[in-house]
């Protein structure tokens, strides 16, 4: 599983989907898709096809003064059942793309499942997440702050198909420096859980650190990090406030290790990833009270970077005994 959070943007991708909605509320289910713009790109962001719609929702539009579209203008337009099967065909096979995906991706899936369909998404990304990792010194990280950066015009923002395409142009600078600065991209797998009543959550979209630190590793913990001496999978990982990289860059390179990620310091943590010699609160505090060892993040990136910088742990399944076949177990 660790295997599937982050990848190497030096490692070829199968293409890229990029998406935008414009919806009449924040609540998908609630609210709905007024329009939906997909553009297909390749893996080195060049854009190769598009599907664009208005979509009529069937209810008031909401903050028309926002997205510019009324209800008389959706009213004589496709329902999301009648183009969901055009935009399923061009999401296939890509990695769906977007800033601040878990927006879009919720609306678009939910939309699908209302009509009766299944969007064909394994993975997402988040543009918002790439664009943090870059180092790019911006004031902040919108879209139209991205598109001045890199001399994207945008003709209408809060138009789906223009901010599909300002993202399109976007992505494809980001890419080439995240490869130049050996970034990972935040490429998350999408996972889909039904409930007893038969709809579909998406949970997986939760912040990383969220369901991290509840999943399983696959080795036994070996105890404390020693200074001058390589990480070894199953030690707990921690991190403190004061990072330079972004935790879920962090989250996804500690899975990806065989590593465990850990949202608390206590007695079994065996390293906290903290910028601050002294820190004064928080993790990095609670690390230095409790004797943890502590490194920076790039540090820590740079051990994890290297040949022999983590070793192989003990596997769980390598304590289990059901002892010979036909044996009788003795406890005592």
């Amino acid at each position: 599983m660790s295997a599937l959070w982050g990848r190497p943007a030096r490692d070829p991708g199968d293409g890229w989907a990029v998406v935008d909605v414009e919806t009449s509320g924040f609540r998908p289910g609630q609210a709905r898709v007024l329009s939906v713009a997909a553009l297909a790109l390749d893996a080195d962001g060049r854009i190769e096809r598009s599907v664009s719609h208005l979509v009529n929702p069937g209810t008031d539009p909401g903050p028309t003064h926002v997205h510019g579209l009324t209800a008389e203008m959706l009213a004589g337009q496709p329902r999301f059942a009648d183009v969901v099967d055009e935009v399923a065909e061009l999401l296939a096979g890509r990695t769906l793309v977007a800033h601040n995906v878990a927006f879009d991706y919720t609306f678009l899936a939910v939309e699908a499942e209302m009509a009766g369909a299944e969007l064909p998404i394994d993975s997402v990304m988040c543009t918002l997440e790439l664009a943090r990792r870059l180092d790019l010194g911006l004031a902040n990280l919108r879209l139209q702050t991205l598109a001045a950066h890199w001399g994207i015009v945008q003709t209408r923002a809060h138009d789906a198909l223009d901010d599909a395409r300002v993202l399109a142009g976007v992505l494809q600078p980001a890419l080439q420096r995240a490869r130049e600065r050996d970034v990972w991209l935040p490429v998350r797998p999408v996972t889909r859980r039904r409930w007893p009543n038969g709809r579909i959550t998406h949970e997986e979209l939760r912040p990383l650190k969220a369901l991290a630190s509840r999943m399983p590793c696959a080795y036994l913990n070996p105890g404390r990090y020693v200074r001058g001496r390589p990480l070894v999978q199953g030690m707990r990982v921690a991190l403190s406030a004061e990072c330079t990289r972004t935790h879920e860059e962090l989250v996804e390179r500690i899975l990806y290790a065989g590593l465990a990620y850990s949202d608390v310091v206590d007695t079994t943590t065996s390293l906290v990833i903290c910028n601050d010699e002294r820190p004064e609160q928080g993790k990095g505090y609670q690390a230095q009270e409790l004797g943890v060892p502590t490194v920076s993040d790039e540090q820590f990136m740079a051990c994890i970077g290297r040949v022999g910088g983590v070793v192989q742990g003990t596997g769980i399944e390598q304590f289990v005994d059901a002892g010979a076949a036909g044996e009788q177990i003795s406890l005592f």
